[in-house]
């Protein structure tokens, strides 16, 4: 668990955010594809809006890709929020390994991403709040 910095875009966009959606945000991550919005909890269904009307107009204002996650204490209930619309088996945490098991070859795939960018950009995402050593999908 780091400390975590934020540059000045990132800071324009997590005040945006914050004011066209009225939420508490927790966290914002700027990857290659997308900005991931990480909310507190119980604030996803305020974040998103009715009928996903205030994740358009982020997403339109910023002309970015967006993802939203909801914020949880727990590292298995966070990851299967990351994860989501993906549906998992389950997740098992065991002395800072967690195994993720998927339910078929497909999700298993969309999971790890090719060259296993998608794991990666999990496990460090999962890494700005929880000690984890590694991710695994099975």
């Amino acid at each position: 668990m780091n400390k975590i910095k934020y540059d000045i875009n990132l800071m324009k966009y997590m005040e945006l955010f914050e004011n066209i959606t009225n939420t508490k945000l927790k966290d914002c991550i700027e990857n290659d594809k997308q900005l991931i919005f990480v909310v507190e909890g119980n604030e996803i269904g305020k974040a998103i809006g009715k009928n996903g009307v205030n994740a358009r107009k982020v997403e339109s204002v910023l002309n970015r890709n967006i993802k939203i996650v909801e914020f949880s204490p727990d590292a298995k209930q966070f990851i299967t929020n990351f994860v989501y619309p993906l549906q998992l088996k389950g997740v098992e945490e065991d002395s800072g390994r967690i195994t993720i098991h998927g339910p078929d070859t497909k999700t298993k795939g969309l999971l790890i991403g090719r060259d296993s960018r998608n794991l990666k950009s999990l496990l460090s995402i999962v890494k700005r709040y929880f000690d984890v050593a590694d991710i695994r999908v099975i």
